[in-house]
């Protein structure tokens, strides 16, 4: 056991071990203390990061991970990790190249805009063009949308450490064009819409169309940039949700857009910033965009990600729109096989599916979940606990005094896994 997890971390583990059995009075056999210790080791060695199965019903789960991969942009992924790559190398003049080329052309070609760049993240998108382009300047934000991202950051923050000083216009609920042009100064350098990818303000409310503040910022010679988040290339509607803005619409309006790579387009973490060719050549050459640069695997799953978009495939290749176009009647199949399989006290009944990640916020899609109520013994909660600690993950959620799992976002290949691993853990 020690040549295969190392001598200084065993022997914690066995003093961790002996310690126990002494609080507890325990003398157990040499059999059962090899076989504690192995268990210990396995704990202690298993890797933090894991695969699960989401079984949530939330598309896009941000402490799942968000966007799974396609298939191709894994292998694309492997591909570029396992050997050398031609990240910084142009392969037809035998120079050094730029990582930023591998995605610029498809970026443009999928969204129409002139030039394009990439980052880590979204919030990495907005600190790089705010100190680029508006450092020891003024930018106007409506109140409304001085918005809390994930983990704690606010864009307030995200504005003060660029260096911009940000200027408040309008009020939380209600801003109009006129709050826009009393707000800008000799100053100001841009106006900037952060989309409310997470919440909703309903009832007396009232926005300003990008479309006006566009022609505001024309008139005052100032820049738009539109922080969309979500990162949309599809119409929603089709699906039977609300509208959510696409980046290829947004475009028409804002000189800058910038947007998340692992929510509705579905690839890897990135924060992809579209639009005019000077504005992106200033961000280029500025200091942040290597310090915020991707890494080389990420570059390739982009790459691959945009390439179903530019070929038409991404409903039936990119996960998160093949989850979202899943229909209820195969759902409905699916969960009926799981119950089957189990063949114990679980019922199949109707619910809702949430789209999530800064996505959509408060829409849902119709589904048909596997409903598992309390079983000779075993609570709900019980049972999800069990489930988080099998060998691959099933995380479900609880409601209703049930554990409900959710097709939609389970990949049809683990449907066996899922209804083994739950017959497995039931008692009988």
């Amino acid at each position: 056991m020690a040549e295969m997890h190392g001598h200084i971390p065993l022997t914690a583990l066995v003093r961790g071990l002996l310690a126990g059995y002494r609080a507890a009075r325990d003398v157990p056999s040499l059999d059962e203390v090899l076989a504690d210790l192995r268990l210990q080791a396995e704990v202690h060695f298993r890797p933090s990061l894991r695969g699960v199965v989401n079984a949530t019903g939330v598309v896009i789960h941000t402490n799942l991970g968000r966007a799974p991969l396609s298939a191709e942009a894994i292998v694309a992924m492997s591909e570029v990790s396992r050997a050398y790559s031609n990240l910084e190398f142009d392969l037809d003049s035998g120079r050094r190249g730029s990582r930023f080329t591998h995605v610029e052309r498809l970026l443009c070609e999928v969204t129409g805009a002139e030039a394009a760049i990439a980052v880590n993240n979204n919030a990495s998108a907005l600190l790089l063009v705010l100190s680029a382009l508006c450092r020891d300047r003024e930018v106007v934000i409506s109140r409304g949308q001085l918005v809390e991202i994930g983990g704690g950051f606010r864009i307030p923050d995200v504005m003060a450490q660029s260096g911009a000083r940000m200027v408040e216009a309008g009020t939380t609920n209600r801003t109009y064009l006129a709050d826009y042009e009393n707000a800008v100064g000799e100053e100001t350098a841009a106006l900037i819409r952060v989309h409310s990818s997470n919440f909703k303000v309903i009832g007396f409310t009232n926005t300003v169309a990008l479309t006006e503040m566009a022609n505001l910022a024309r008139r005052r010679r100032l820049l738009l940039i539109d922080d969309l988040g979500s990162g949309c290339l599809l119409d929603t509607r089709e699906f039977g949700l609300a509208e959510e803005p696409r980046v290829q619409q947004s475009l028409a309006d804002g000189d800058l857009v910038l947007f998340s790579g692992d929510k509705l387009l579905g690839g890897p973490q990135a924060g992809l910033i579209v639009g005019r060719k000077r504005l992106i050549e200033k961000l280029r050459k500025h200091p942040l965009s290597r310090a915020l640069r991707m890494d080389k695997a990420s570059i390739a799953a982009l790459n691959v990600t945009l390439r179903h978009y530019a070929r038409g495939e991404a409903l039936a290749k990119v996960p998160v729109w093949r989850m979202i176009a899943a229909r209820p009647e195969d759902l409905r199949r699916r969960a009926s096989r799981w119950r089957r399989a189990i063949g114990r006290a679980s019922q199949v009944i109707a619910g809702r599916s949430m789209i999530g990640g800064g996505s959509l916020p408060e829409e849902s899609l119709p589904t048909f979940l596997l409903a598992i109520p309390e079983a000779e013994g075993v609570k709900p909660a019980e049972l999800a606990a069990r489930l988080r600690n099998a060998e691959r993950p099933v995380i479900g959620r609880l409601a209703d005094g049930k554990l409900l799992l959710d097709p939609r976002t389970v990949d049809v290949a683990d449907d066996s896994y899922v209804a083994a691993v739950v017959k497995a853990l039931l008692p009988g």
